[in-house]
């Protein structure tokens, strides 16, 4: 079990806070700041406690300084919603950071550069890390996003300063590692999305765990056509068909009940105005593809989901961002709110899917981060999570 901000006195000190600001810009305006809520009752419980506290993120990709992607719109929107001034620094490392990080007093807030400013950050290089690490006495990691990532700010200064988790990242360890451990049975997992080479290892590590595995979107097209159906012009990941095949066999053999599509709606092309028709989905003419599961699917795995006693789901059933295929991943998410079991959203479209369609709030767990998410049902241990002390 590790650390978390709970475990530790932070009064008077400096506490160095990698969050997740990594949000969607419309030029210089924020156009939806869940993941900087998601971080405020960290930063509140540090500021009541008395911690100096030093926020830093990564925004975008950007190679080397650049303006479009300044933290600067979030320090904007941070101080209203702490209604307190946080300021920004010009820098992430340097002389206006140090600065402002040694005036601070107990309960103020204060944001630093993006960090992805210097290629040291991704590269985890250690005297970028041990730099970062000077700014402050304590490290909180509270960025799942950015857990699967062995970068500077996410793991490198763990080295150097007593590193816990924030109540993001407690969170996210706790729901999602109940649910894969000792889960409230029958457990179910949802799997979409487009590609089969995404989930491998996410299919691998479930079919040990759950009673029900349940795949749409385009990854069900191939294991259709390891079945030997037709699947029209439907994405097809065709080196990974005897993979499909194995993995069938396994849960199989693991008495998991692996569900396919029995029906799909297909489109002459890919265009929410196209032709479209409801076929079998092991029948998808030639000239069709696959774009959603099709409404027998969708009270097949609706029945499942309801009566799960914990649900996991990650991936859409079809091109949900098109409104005539997006009845397949609405009736995913209006299930799960409906579900009476503990339901969990990993992070990534599906997160985004039921934010847009209005489920959130009636999930027992929506995760923050889509990669960190996939890893973490992947069995794998994430570099952001090792790094934190242990209780």
């Amino acid at each position: 079990m590790k650390k978390t901000i709970q475990d530790i006195n932070v009064k008077s000190k400096r506490v160095l806070v990698r969050c997740d600001f990594n949000v969607p810009l419309d030029g210089v305006r924020i156009t939806d700041d869940t993941r900087i809520r998601a971080a405020l009752p960290t930063i509140r419980h540090l500021m009541e406690n008395g911690a100096r506290v030093i926020l830093c993120s990564h925004l975008g990709r950007p190679k080397g300084i650049d303006p479009s992607a300044s933290l600067a719109p979030v320090a904007e929107r941070l101080s209203d919603l702490l209604e307190i001034d946080v300021p920004l620094a010009a820098d992430v490392v340097g002389p206006d950071a140090q600065a402002k990080a040694a005036a601070l007093t107990d309960g103020q807030v204060m944001l630093i550069e993006n960090v992805r400013y210097y290629k040291e950050e991704e590269a985890n290089d250690p005297a970028y890390a041990k730099q970062l690490a000077d700014l402050a006495e304590i490290f909180v990691n509270d960025a799942f996003g950015t857990a699967h990532r062995a970068h500077a700010s996410t793991a490198g200064v763990a080295d150097y300063l007593p590193a816990v988790a924030g109540f993001l990242i407690q969170q996210e360890i706790e729901i999602m590692g109940k649910a894969l451990q000792n889960p409230q049975r029958p457990f179910v997992a949802v799997l979409g999305g487009a590609k089969v080479k995404d989930k491998i290892a996410v299919i691998e590590n479930l079919l040990d765990k759950v009673d029900v595995l349940l795949i749409g979107g385009g990854m069900s097209y191939t294991f259709q056509k390891a079945l030997g159906g037709d699947i029209g012009k439907s994405l097809l990941d065709a080196d990974r068909v005897e993979l499909a095949v194995r993995l069938m066999e396994k849960a199989k053999a693991n008495k998991v009940r692996l569900v396919l599509p029995v029906d799909n709606e297909a489109a002459r092309e890919f265009s929410n105005d196209a032709l479209r028709i409801t076929v079998h989905s092991t029948q998808i003419p030639a000239e069709f593809e696959g774009m959603d599961i099709g409404p027998q699917t969708r009270t097949i795995f609706s029945y499942e989901i309801r009566n799960a006693g914990t649900v996991i789901w990650n991936g859409p059933m079809g091109v949900f961002e098109m409104p005539n295929f997006s009845r397949g991943t609405y009736t995913i998410a209006k299930a799960m709110a409906e579900s009476q079991g503990v339901t969990i959203v990993g992070g990534g479209d599906s997160a985004a899917a039921v934010e847009q369609m209005g489920f959130a709030d009636k999930m027992s767990h929506v995760s923050t981060g889509g990669g960190a998410s996939l890893e973490f049902l992947e069995g794998k241990e994430l570099p952001g999570i090792a790094c934190l002390n242990d209780r």
